[in-house]
């Protein structure tokens, strides 16, 4: 099976070419780590965050862009598509590796967690990739450090030289993108929860609104789980049938409020939310030569609360 790693390295060169173009930057740590700035002291935009996702899916899904509404008002919306969900998405898009080193704090996703392959879908999938380079996105406002580097290194088998770290904060035109390019991979993670075989998710597709860029890391986090939770959708084509589809949409809408008040209601500890918040909105799934099931539904009314 194919190198994800190798796969986002293309990319992340890709990154490094065009650095001055998508307005990210582009610098080597002492200790020959390469960060790549796309949203915390560079600004970025659209066409970063569209290379973003595409470095946090190790290149295995096409994401682009399209003119929509949200009650009314024209928003850009993420769309994705991947066939080959269980290893773009589960195995790499996935927002997997928490760092924590010396006060700083960071949500890592990208192919460089199949280097560890140490989480469950990774045993279900068969799947562990191998390669000397690596990639991983860090959610974080802080650029990281050298020491921050090294455990990475440490903990994917290679040289620090060989590490890749784009990073963005939640709070950047990246932030967003990367979030809204998000609503298919948090719903095969939730069917995967459920007990249904990934390898039997034949193609998996997911669009939603790219939130306001809020102006600290709390209301974006806020507004791109919203732009998810309320705006998300995403469709399946599975081989089989199963009672666990039934589970896949969010619950948010049984609050019927903006995740700024849920979250604040649960003093921002996101262990208190049902887990079945973090979910697309609408999700429909067609099994094939069976039924096709549309379940839950976007709510613009509490999207309209969050972004207008």
């Amino acid at each position: 099976m194919e190198s994800v790693n190798r796969m986002a390295i293309e990319l992340a060169d890709e990154a490094l070419d065009f650095a001055d173009e998508l307005d990210i930057g582009a610098f080597d740590l002492e200790n020959g780590a390469t960060v790549l700035d796309f949203g915390v002291d560079f600004e970025g935009g659209m066409e970063a965050g569209l290379l973003l996702a595409e470095l946090q899916t190790a290149g295995l899904a096409t994401v682009q862009t399209r003119m929509d509404e949200v009650a009314g008002a024209a928003f850009p919306h993420i769309e994705l598509t991947c066939d080959r969900p269980g290893l773009g998405l589960l195995c790499s898009q996935k927002a997997g590796w928490q760092l924590s080193l010396d006060g700083f704090e960071g949500l890592g996703s990208g192919p460089a967690r199949a280097l560890v392959a140490d989480e469950a879908e990774f045993r279900a999938l068969g799947y562990t990739d191998a390669f000397d380079l690596t990639v991983l996105a860090i959610e974080s406002d802080v650029l990281p450090t050298e020491a921050v580097a090294e455990r990475i290194a440490s903990e994917a088998g290679v040289n620090t030289d060989g590490v890749y770290l784009p990073v963005y904060a939640t709070a950047s035109i990246s932030g967003s993108v990367s979030a809204a390019a998000r609503p298919a991979e948090m719903a095969l993670f939730r069917l995967f929860e459920a007990g249904y075989d990934p390898q039997d998710v034949l193609s998996a597709t997911g669009s939603a609104p790219v939130a306001p860029v809020a102006g600290d890391e709390q209301e974006a986090i806020a507004r791109t789980t919203d732009s998810v939770v309320h705006g998300g959708q995403a469709h399946f084509t599975v081989r089989e049938d199963s009672e666990a589809f039934d589970a896949l949409p969010s619950t948010a809408s049984e609050y019927d409020a903006p995740s700024a008040d849920v979250f604040a209601d649960a003093d921002w500890e996101m262990s208190e939310v049902a887990e079945g918040y973090f979910a697309p909105a609408q999700v429909t799934v067609n099994v094939v030569g069976g039924p096709t099931y549309a379940l839950g539904d976007t709510r613009e009314d509490v999207l309209a609360e969050s972004f207008l």
